[in-house]
């Protein structure tokens, strides 16, 4: 599921000519090793990192410390950030390093406590991240705490506090699972009688170009569909499927949330380096203005007398 996970499994894939779409990896190693069969569904690190860090930016913050778990994923995430935020400017007063078995944080906290950061971004899962910002509160850290997807979940509140996670930042590779097509989530909803995880919308729609790949190709041969899956244009229930030469999603969405009252909100949608607001991403394209009514005929000229 992660890029730990996916990037060694992709060598294999790529042996066995198999070709393979991610609905969740975001390390950007995974399209970047020269294999044609490797797809991704959702943005690379090198966007996420970028779009949580432009967010920070807005936020008008001046120094920050940046952590990372020593993963593939986090410690590429992280470095994303760190570049994105030194590039515009922003201070990067600390660089830490922990790992995802960690448990205890003060030592790291304590020393990027005395460099005054006014936000700290962890790259890494919930699993330790939420432990790591409880930590910190306790510490009497104020500084913003902002994460990538790995620890963009509502697990974050139980394993932080409630109040701990209030007001945390994090960006999740791809658009939220409300943001699926109103078919997906019906069929999803009526199915399973639950409303679909995080990464569901984007692997359904993994699956879904593989088979338009093997119909248009009109066989299950690899070796056959490959090619066409390599330049599909698809309409999925998280939008229009497209890739690049190296597999992935052209124009991939990043979401960036923050936890309100105990749930986790999408506020802004960054594609193509650009940010909108939530609210105003899912407002339906305006429909076209009404066709102008034709102009009446002339009227016919009265009967010579």
């Amino acid at each position: 599921l992660n890029s730990g996970v996916t990037i060694p499994a992709s060598a294999v894939y790529n042996q066995a000519g198999l070709p393979m779409i991610s609905g969740s990896a975001t390390n950007p190693k995974l399209t970047e090793q020269g294999f044609k069969n490797i797809f991704r569904l959702v943005a690379r690190d090198d966007q996420q990192g970028p779009a949580v860090a432009q967010y920070l930016q807005s936020m008008k913050i001046k120094k920050v410390a940046v952590v990372d778990d020593a993963t593939a994923y986090g410690e590429g995430l992280a470095n994303e950030v760190e570049k994105t935020l030194k590039a515009a400017g922003v201070q990067v007063v600390a660089r830490e390093k922990t790992n995802d078995k960690a448990t205890d944080f003060k030592a790291i906290l304590t020393k990027m406590k005395g460099r005054g950061p006014d936000a700290v971004f962890y790259g890494g899962m919930d699993a330790t991240g939420g432990p790591m910002l409880k930590q910190a509160r306790e510490l009497g850290i104020k500084a913003a705490f902002a994460f990538g997807d790995g620890a963009c979940t509502d697990t974050m509140k139980q394993l932080a506090g409630d109040a701990s996670a209030e007001g945390l930042i994090c960006s999740q590779a791809g658009l939220p699972a409300l943001a699926a097509s109103k078919e997906f989530l019906d069929g999803y909803k009526a199915k399973y009688n639950v409303d679909p995880i995080i990464y569901a919308p984007f692997t359904y729609d993994a699956a879904n170009a593989l088979i338009a790949a093997m119909q248009k190709a009109d066989s299950t041969d690899p070796a056959k569909y490959l090619p066409e899956l390599q330049k599909i244009s698809h309409k999925g229930a998280t939008g229009p499927i497209e890739f690049d030469d190296k597999g992935d999603r052209k124009n991939a969405e990043v979401t960036i949330f923050t936890m309100k009252a105990g749930k986790l909100e999408p506020i802004a949608v960054v594609q193509g380096g650009k940010s909108i607001a939530f609210a105003e991403f899912m407002k339906p394209a305006a429909a076209p203005a009404p066709a102008a009514a034709p102009a009446p005929a002339p009227a016919a000229p009265a009967p010579k007398k």
